[in-house]
Order: structure tokens, then C-alpha cells, then sequence
């Protein structure tokens, strides 16, 4: 839990003892990085306003870090802009609460990420497409020899196209599979990332196929 405000910290770290979980927090932003990156939580709740390092740099960093990449993150916030929450769903947070929030939907909402976690733990297997290598388990993309370094989003949606090649993916089914079911924002997302992607692996400009008014294809016949 890495929030300043002292009264907030203590309400949700008794929420989150008296549902079973080991909880500590942390009031400023280097503390936490440091404290995260040197032993991985199972999840963060991050404030979005901190001294130090903010929110929105901690969350791009850990998503950075091959050790933290794959981390649920919660953000807590007073700020209610959509575009703050955009922007921090951009840049990897799997959640978003806005304060005041009720600390019973606080308890939902991690148990429900902590528990997708567990189911989506990516085996320790590599997927290799032509040149291409994604390894889930390091959450590494080679193109050869030469990493390629992508975002958690980036990543998640080269991944579900790897694992479904030859198959037409609605871009409401990569929403919910990347972003998920409750993201604030529209399937126009998908599309900018697919962009992103293309640009970054070349190779991808001409093998994922937009299928009009539907959505994209990984060709299958490297």
C-alpha cells in the first residue's frame, strides 16, 4: 500500500489483515520503488499523488522491470479526470478507484485481480512467430537478437495475437482480454496499440490483417 495520507493507509491495511492478507505500506514514492522492486508484492495499491516519485512514474517503472511487470496494480486517487485514469490504465495499472471509495469494493476489487493472477500465472514456455520470440515468463520480445521493449499493454496484446494465430480477435474481445471488462475506454484503444506495435516489430506491419468493422488477424502462414 504506498499512500502519504496516514488515516487512509491504516483503514485499508485493517481491511486488508482482517481478510487474511499481509499487508505493508509505504508514504513516499522512492521507498516504494526500492521496497517493490527489491521484493515483489503480490499486489500494489498506489496512490496516485506522493512525495517523491508519483504514482504515474512508479506505475511506468515497475511495468519496466522484468521482475515487476507482471504486478496487479490498483491505483487510489482523489483526482476523478478521466484522463488521469487513461492515462494510468495506458501505462499498466490493471484497476482504478477514485476517492472517497467504499473500502468493501476496495476488498472486492483485489480479491478479484489477486484471484485473475493466479489463473493467468503464464507458463514458463517461449512462443516463437517466425524470427519473433515472446517469453511470458521473463516478459521478455526478441526480433532475433535484438530485445524489443513494449509496454504491459503492448506486450498483452502481442501475446493474445500469438496465441491465437489464424483467429479473427473482435477488438471488444482484445479489450476485455487486455484491458479488461470495466476499462473506461473505447475499442479505439486497441486500435492505437496495434499501431504501436506494428511500428515497434516491423514484421507485424503486414502480418496482423485488419478485418473491417471487426477487428485484426495474426496471419498464420509465415
Amino acid at each position: 500500500m504506498v499512500e502519504d495520507e496516514r488515516d487512509i493507509a491504516t483503514l485499508i491495511v485493517h481491511y486488508l489483515v482482517r481478510e487474511g492478507y499481509r499487508a505493508e505500506t509505504v508514504a513516499d514514492g522512492r521507498t516504494a520503488l526500492a521496497r517493490i522492486e527489491k521484493s515483489p508484492p503480490d499486489l500494489v495499491i498506489l496512490d496516485l499523488m506522493l512525495p517523491g516519485v508519483d504514482g504515474l512514474e512508479i506505475c511506468r517503472r515497475l511495468r519496466r522491470n522484468e521482475s515487476t511487470a507482471a504486478v496487479p496494480i490498483i491505483m487510489l486517487t482523489a483526482k476523478g479526470d478521466e484522463t488521469d485514469k487513461i492515462v494510468g490504465l495506458e501505462l499498466g495499472a490493471d484497476d482504478y478507484l477514485t476517492k472517497p471509495f467504499s473500502p468493501k469494493e476496495l476488498m472486492a476489487r483485489v480479491k478479484a485481480l489477486l484471484r485473475r493472477a493466479k489463473r493467468e500465472e503464464p507458463a514458463e514456455t517461449k512462443i516463437q512467430y517466425g524470427r519473433l520470440t515472446l517469453d511470458s515468463s521473463r516478459h521478455q520480445v526478441m526480433d532475433g537478437r535484438k530485445e524489443i521493449h513494449l509496454t504491459a499493454k503492448e506486450f498483452g496484446l502481442l501475446e493474445s495475437f500469438l496465441r491465437s494465430q489464424g483467429r479473427v480477435l473482435t477488438r471488444d474481445h482484445l479489450l476485455n482480454t487486455v484491458w479488461g471488462y470495466d476499462f473506461p475506454g473505447t475499442t479505439r484503444t486497441v486500435d492505437v496499440h496495434v499501431r504501436h506495435l506494428r511500428e515497434k516489430i516491423p514484421m507485424l506491419a503486414e502480418m496482423i490483417v485488419t478485418i473491417k468493422n471487426i477487428g485484426y488477424k495474426l496471419r498464420d502462414d509465415l
